[in-house]
C-alpha cells in the first residue's frame, strides 16, 4: 500500500464512523424518549391515586414511593411545574 491508499482508507473509515454516529443519534433520542414514556407511566400508576385515578396495585407499589420521589421531582419540573402539583407530596 502506498501513502495515498492509507489516506483513502482513513477517509473511508472516518466517513463510516460519521455515518454510524448519525444513525445512532436518531436511535438514542428514540430510546431516551421511550424510557421517559415508560417512567411517566410508572409515575402515573404510583401517583395517579392521589389525583383520583384508582390504582389496583397500590398495595404492591407502596414500597416504590421513596425510590421514585426523585423521578417525580424531575417529572414535574420537566412538565413545567416549579413545585409539586400534589399538596401532600412535597419533593422540593
Amino acid at each position: 500500500m502506498s501513502a495515498t491508499d492509507g489516506s483513502w482508507w482513513e477517509r473511508l473509515q472516518q466517513l463510516l464512523r460519521g455515518y454510524d454516529q448519525s444513525l445512532r443519534l436518531g436511535h438514542d433520542a428514540e430510546v431516551k424518549r421511550e424510557l421517559q414514556d415508560q417512567e411517566d407511566l410508572i409515575l402515573l400508576m404510583l401517583f395517579g391515586e392521589a389525583m383520583g385515578l384508582p390504582n389496583p396495585a397500590s398495595y404492591y407499589t407502596l414500597e416504590l414511593y421513596p425510590a421514585l420521589i426523585e423521578s417525580y421531582h424531575e417529572w414535574h419540573q420537566r412538565m413545567g411545574m416549579d413545585h409539586s402539583p400534589l399538596d401532600h407530596i412535597r419533593c422540593c
